[in-house]
């Protein structure tokens, strides 16, 4: 004999949840499966790498004072 009777609602939230949980799952899968591949093929991206070194910083010259003020 049943003591408590599950309500339909229930079922429904638990076959939604399992179902959201292999979405999960196989997303953490296919984020895993790209990590091993970039890295097995030493592919060295970088998220910036497209983009040109134009906006590097000068290195001072010993001549130049680094105060950040301007001499006449």
């Amino acid at each position: 004999m049943v003591l408590r009777v599950e309500h339909e609602m229930h079922q429904r939230r638990f076959g939604r949840n399992v179902g959201l949980g292999l979405v999960l799952l196989a997303f953490v899968v296919l984020v895993f499966a790209l990590t091993v591949v970039k890295v097995t093929q030493g592919a060295r991206f970088h998220a910036d790498d497209a983009k040109k070194n134009t906006g590097t910083l000068m290195q001072p010259t010993t001549s130049q004072p680094m105060t950040g003020t301007t001499q006449p």
